[in-house]
């Protein structure tokens, strides 16, 4: 059995560097499939983030051995079917909406972890996922009803859940090259699986291009490996609630670029889901024993 591994701040960095990226790409999102296919363009984007990842780490990615190399594919099948139902989904719901049941990962990851791992979080963690929940609520809901879309959407949360709590049990520091990119060829299949029989259409224009170029490169390829590495040293419902600051740099660029004007609700939400990292993330080392105390008691 893994020891426990203790929380590394720069791990946090990382996953708060990935959730930006991932928040910069909702107004690029937004416009590139309005203009082709989603199954295409996941297909596309999610095959270039895999030629990129096999030309940088083909080498690290064969020396994974045969165990880590089949929960590496499982870990991407699952993250590529939840980025179908989450975009299939969002054909069906409004964005906001999408965002909030995306969101529910943060829910789902504590009880997956109890249930298959038998972990339990501590009543900080409970309380953390409330404030949360309570911050994407604000940040994305103007009204809600329960349809297909929502179903959908919500069935893509529990397996980015399924994935979060996977990748923080097998993930190795010294692997997370090698197994991000066996992920990423995985989640490259599926979408590809999508487009059939017909395969998917290229980007129809240069701006089209460029996005989709980023959000393969940066926010796929670079974004995964980021993810597989911090989740070797991070509890996967630690990194679960990091990772809900998506939606408040999803509002903060839009604000930037115009698109939305900030509102009370954005500020409140934003201030919950801060809130809730820090009562993961800072407070219990600050409430820890300095080193010498721990020396002195062994």
């Amino acid at each position: 059995m893994t020891p426990p591994r203790r929380a590394s701040p720069l791990a946090t960095l990382g996953l708060l560097a990935m959730t930006a990226v991932w928040g910069s790409t909702f107004v690029l999102i937004k416009d590139v499939v309005g203009r082709m296919p989603v199954a295409d363009f996941l297909a596309v984007r999610f095959a270039l983030a895999a030629l990129a990842m096999l030309a940088l780490f083909a080498r690290p990615a064969w020396r994974l051995g045969w165990r880590q190399s089949v929960r590496a594919l499982l870990l991407g099948l699952l993250y590529g079917a939840a980025q179908l139902l989450q975009t299939w989904g969002l054909k069906l719901i409004a964005p906001s909406v999408s965002g909030f049941v995306t969101g529910m990962y943060v829910v789902f990851t504590p009880l997956l972890a109890t249930v298959l791992l038998r972990q339990r979080p501590n009543g900080a963690v409970w309380l953390a996922v409330l404030l949360a929940t309570a911050g994407l609520a604000l940040l994305s809901l103007n009204g809600f009803s329960v349809d297909a879309g929502v179903w959908l959407t919500l069935a893509s949360a529990a397996l980015y859940a399924l994935h979060i709590v996977g990748l923080g049990q097998w993930s190795r520091p010294e692997q997370a090259p090698g197994m991000s990119a066996v992920q990423m060829v995985a989640i490259a299949a599926v979408c590809l699986l999508a487009t059939a029989p017909h395969g998917p259409q290229p980007p129809p224009d240069r701006a089209a291009w460029l996005a989709v170029l980023y959000m393969a490169l940066v926010a796929g390829a670079g974004a995964m490996l980021v993810q597989t590495w911090a989740q070797a040293h991070l509890p996967a419902t630690r990194a679960a609630i990091v990772m809900t600051t998506e939606p408040v740099f999803a509002a903060g660029f839009a604000v930037a670029l115009g698109v939305e004007a900030p509102t009370w609700r954005m500020v409140a939400g934003g201030a919950l889901v801060l809130a809730a990292m820090y009562l993961v993330e800072l407070a219990p080392r600050r409430a820890a024993p300095p080193p010498e105390a721990l020396h002195h008691e062994v």
